[in-house]
């Protein structure tokens, strides 16, 4: 606090506050309160990553906050109510639209059912609302119904006030309100269960509706992303690139997956679909056709596998172009078109003459390998429009970027997707970042952000856009991009030559060093972390059935992609992880495979989750341990310093 000496700059800043806090009586109240904030218990978080656009199984998750709900309807209710009634009062929170239609058809709904219901619903709304402040309990609770909700939550149960509630209730029956009082509680039930959401990337690709995925993030109270490889080539579309574009729609045919693009974001393949069929109508394509991701294949396979085929030769002419703009980035060995001999159907790798499993390729003109055709130009040119004109994606996409970033470091933790690229020596490895040349480390991952968001937001049409665009190609396939974090994506090569040996992807040295606690240290130093921090990782799935621990380096990393994606659960052995950060405790759940929405509903199945303790902490946490903690403290100091303003006549109290 300063008494004296307030320079221009405090005064202005001052004067700004003032128009907050009018008077010393209104600055005090505020330092109260927030001091009294400082010591109440630190929300939960929830880490999550990979998704892959398993919406119904992360909407499930979400809804049940990854089985905190139950444990908590568990502890109340455990000997009062049965198994069953315990199941659906948590069915009723996670769906509480869908599960009352249910209901009533079944004829289970009467007044008396109604009171108990809100009766208990209260209750766990009560319990998930002890650590928090009113107004954030308030700020959950809709409009309308917020004062009703907070009398209820409000109810101590003594007779003097028993007749009032009593009256309160029947009023909700007798005007028709039961069923909204029910959704909205449940809605404030599941809000207050997590304080806190991270997504530690990959939200997008392989499962059926990355787009229904974003619409909950985007509307979600608190939520931050770490992007991912998957993501950034969306992000990358989203910018215009057309390499991206490419990219994305490689993607999305060749796991038979079209509803995001189509369906969500409104982008018609048809200019595709027409392109396929004129030049490779005759071809089979058996190199092209789509993997099967437990959704049924849009239309037919074979056509599914020209347009395959036609968006792969797409990818691999405008990769080829962007990296002949781009040397610094290391890639020559990638552009491949020009080693190929059309005559022989042969290509030279390394010195080694490999025949190519298809020897058509209609509009690659053997002189200039890399040129679009008058089709083809005309194809990318009506994507791209698609592309631009796709409102949604474009407002998912600034979500993207104003929620999230490369990296986050929050509550002492390191989160990140991919990787921090490292040499085999353990350096750090150098990252090609436009005109801010090579850089390592904590500032390579900085000017990769700036990189990354300058390819969105930098006007069309001049260089810096370009090069912007370019880089956000990089992040998701580049040899040291921090979230790709292999040496090459063996695309090519998996489609045209048979010899496996040319398909190897190897993995950045920084895999090497998981295990070891002391390169984890320095990459949280590196961050300006202490070594009682975490690194929470996603991006490579963690082979749980075959013995993998998703704890390493002694328990500093703890990498949470468990396969929430239905085609990496055979290699995980389990459907996702959730790691929780309360006031108590650090711990991970491992879930079980998501049957269906339906079933949820229908016959109250809910995801089996196995909790296991990370890390009990020394002492309960408070608001006063974490950022937010800080942020209230420094906030404290300047309304101290405004009392002193006004104290001293600096600043004067504004009346009325």
């Amino acid at each position: 606090m300063r008494e004296t000496g307030f320079d221009h700059r405090d005064i202005r800043y001052l004067e700004l506050l003032r128009k907050q806090y009018k008077t010393i009586q209104e600055a005090s109240a505020e330092v109260a309160h927030l001091r009294a904030v400082l010591r109440l218990p630190k929300g939960t978080e929830h880490f999550l990553s990979d998704l892959h656009g398993e919406h119904a199984a992360f909407l499930h998750i979400l809804h049940n906050a990854s089985g905190v709900i139950k444990r908590k309807i568990n502890d109340l209710y455990a000997d009062l109510l049965s198994t069953k009634e315990r199941d659906m009062l948590s069915t009723l929170i996670y769906y509480p639209d869908e599960k009352l239609a249910l209901l009533k058809k079944q004829r289970v709904v009467c007044d008396e059912w109604y009171r108990l219901t809100i009766y208990r619903l209260v209750e766990v709304c009560r319990v998930c609302s002890v650590k928090y402040t009113r107004k954030r309990v308030r700020d959950a609770m809709p409009k309308g119904m917020g004062s009703l909700i907070e009398e209820l939550l409000l109810s101590d149960g003594t007779p003097d006030k028993d007749g009032y509630y009593r009256e309160v209730m029947q009023s909700i029956l007798e005007t028709g309100q039961a069923d909204a009082m029910i959704i909205a509680l449940s809605r404030v039930i599941q809000a207050l269960a997590i304080d806190r959401l991270h997504i530690i990337g990959d939200i997008f690709d392989r499962g059926p509706r990355a787009d229904l995925i974003m619409d909950a993030l985007e509307n979600y109270h608190q939520v931050d992303v770490q992007w991912g490889n998957h993501d950034i080539a969306w992000m990358g579309a989203a910018a215009l690139s057309e390499a991206c574009i490419a990219q994305v729609i490689v993607t999305s045919v060749k796991y038979g997956n079209l509803e995001t693009l189509e369906v969500g974001y409104g982008i018609s393949l048809r200019p595709l679909s027409t392109l396929a069929m004129t030049c490779y109508g005759d071809d089979p394509c058996e190199a092209f056709l789509p993997r099967d991701n437990g959704e049924e294949l849009h239309e037919d396979e074979m056509e599914l596998a020209r347009m395959h085929k036609a968006a792969a030769i797409l990818q691999f002419k405008l990769e080829g172009q962007l990296l002949a703009r781009h040397p610094e980035y290391g890639m020559e060995s990638r552009r491949l078109l020009h080693l190929i001999d059309y005559e022989k159907g042969t290509i030279e790798l390394d010195g080694t003459v490999y025949p190519l499993r298809s020897r058509l390729f209609p509009t690659i003109d053997p002189a200039d390998p890399y040129a679009l055709t008058p089709l083809e130009r005309e194809v990318m040119d009506r994507l791209t429009l698609e592309f631009a004109h796709s409102e949604k994606l474009q407002r998912h996409v600034q979500f993207l970027y104003s929620a999230g970033g490369m990296y986050l470091r929050c509550n002492g933790n390191l989160l990140y997707h991919g990787c921090i690229p490292m040499e085999a020596d353990g350096s750090f490895a150098p990252i090609p970042v436009g005109s801010r040349g090579k850089q390592r480390g904590r500032a390579a991952i900085d000017a990769a952000d700036m990189m990354a968001r300058q390819g969105y937001f930098s006007t069309l049409g001049q260089k810096a856009r370009q090069d912007g665009q370019d880089f956000l190609w990089y992040l998701g396939s580049g040899p040291n991009s921090p979230l790709f974090g292999k040496s090459k994506m063996a695309t090519f090569e998996r489609y045209f030559i048979a010899d496996k040996a040319t398909h190897t992807e190897t993995k950045n040295a920084y895999y090497d060093f998981q295990d070891d606690e002391a390169t984890a240290l320095r990459i949280l130093a590196e961050f300006g972390l202490a070594e009682t921090g975490f690194i929470i990782n996603g991006h490579v799935p963690v082979k749980l059935g075959q013995g993998e621990s998703p704890i390493k380096a002694g328990g500093r990393l703890l990498v949470i992609d468990g396969g929430l994606s239905r085609a990496y659960q055979p290699v995980t052995g389990i459907a996702g992880y959730t790691l929780i950060f309360t006031s108590h405790e650090l711990s991970l759940v491992a879930h079980q495979p998501f049957e269906s929405t339906a079933s949820a509903i229908s016959a109250e199945q809910d995801i089996h989750s196995v909790h296991s303790l990370v890390k009990q902490m020394p002492r309960r946490l408070l608001i006063a341990d974490t950022d937010d903690g800080q942020a209230l403290r420094e906030r404290i100091d300047d309304l101290m310093a405004l009392i002193a303003a006004y104290r001293s006549g600096v600043v004067k109290e504004a009346r009325g």
